[in-house]
């Protein structure tokens, strides 16, 4: 295993996993944080745009750890892969559709460009880069990082999101101001 184009890549997917495994804990404390605020949610906007928060750490850190994995050929980790890339690509349909159902808040263009357009490209480069990585093993890896890094950067944007978003509710709820029409990433 010592000459595969995976040996590499160990450091920068031990890195990305690491981050994404410590976002899924910050992201379990935004979470408890929108518990206690005064505003109005229901499991719909939990499931359109928390939850998608959790499984894009998640697939980063499960893309780390198959790219991490003494596999026996490259074509077992492309298998591997292009199931985790369908998989994502299947679950950004269930988050639009989640996204469009939501009951306290409606999506603005910021919403779909972070919550269904760049999980999509990041999922859909993970089945492509599949398809090609045992006959352009250097191409392909460079995509997949490229996926796994904008999965963890889209985590981070939408977990910040939803602080300033508790933030500023918080604010506006102090100040007797109406809540306004921005996401819970």
């Amino acid at each position: 295993m010592h000459d595969s184009p995976l040996a590499a890549w160990d450091n920068f997917y031990v890195i990305i996993g690491s981050s994404a495994a410590a976002l899924i804990g910050l992201q379990f404390v935004v979470i408890a944080l929108l518990a206690e605020t005064k505003w109005r949610t229901s499991t719909k906007e939990v499931d359109a745009f928390a939850t998608p928060t959790i499984i894009h750490f998640a697939a980063a850190l499960l893309v780390s750890s198959i790219l991490n994995a003494p596999w026996p050929s490259l074509s077992s980790t492309s298998v591997t892969l292009g199931l985790c890339g369908c998989a994502g690509v299947g679950y950004v349909g269930v988050v639009v559709r989640r996204q469009r159902r939501t009951i306290n808040y409606k999506p603005v263009l910021e919403d779909w460009i972070w919550h269904a357009t760049l999980p999509l490209i990041a999922y859909t480069l993970l089945v492509a880069a599949s398809l090609a990585l045992v006959r352009h093993p250097m191409v392909s890896l460079f995509v997949v990082g490229g996926a796994a890094l904008l999965l963890l950067f889209i985590g981070i944007h939408n977990a910040w999101d939803t602080v300033t978003f508790i933030t500023l509710e918080q604010l506006q709820g102090r100040d007797g101001n109406a809540p306004s029409n921005r996401p819970s990433s």
